[in-house]
């Protein structure tokens, strides 16, 4: 493994530092770091492995060993690399239905409508 430089942030980490496993194997480089950022929290990396097998993987944030100025060192091996997942869809979406509603609060013009016609 080359000079790694100084230990830095994921919050640092720029597109092309190169990704290595736990027995210093290179990997492939970084595409980009999930992260939110305004509430500290790191969820993992996608790097490009097209040097190796092909293609974009993604290593969740536990399995991200030091991060470092110019690369990144994982906690697993290569072999155990091979076999981590593509990247999926954002599946951080959320959606209300009515069934959420039930039972709560009636809202301001709900009350007063109910006021006004007598129901309590």
């Amino acid at each position: 493994m080359e000079d790694l430089g100084q230990p830095n942030s994921y919050l640092a980490v720029s597109k092309g530092v190169p990704v290595y496993s736990s027995d210093g194997e290179k990997l492939g480089q970084v595409v980009r770091v999930l992260s939110a950022p305004n509430i500290d929290m790191f969820d993992g990396i996608v790097f490009d492995t097209t040097a190796g097998p092909g293609g974009h993987r993604f290593v969740d944030a536990p399995e991200v060993g030091s991060i470092y100025e110019r690369g990144v060192v994982l906690k697993i091996d290569a072999a155990e690399a091979a076999s981590l997942p593509a990247p999926g869809a954002n599946p951080g979406a959320l959606s209300v239905n009515p069934a959420d509603l039930v039972g709560g609060r009636p809202g301001f013009f709900r009350r007063a409508w109910n006021t006004i016609s007598g129901k309590r």
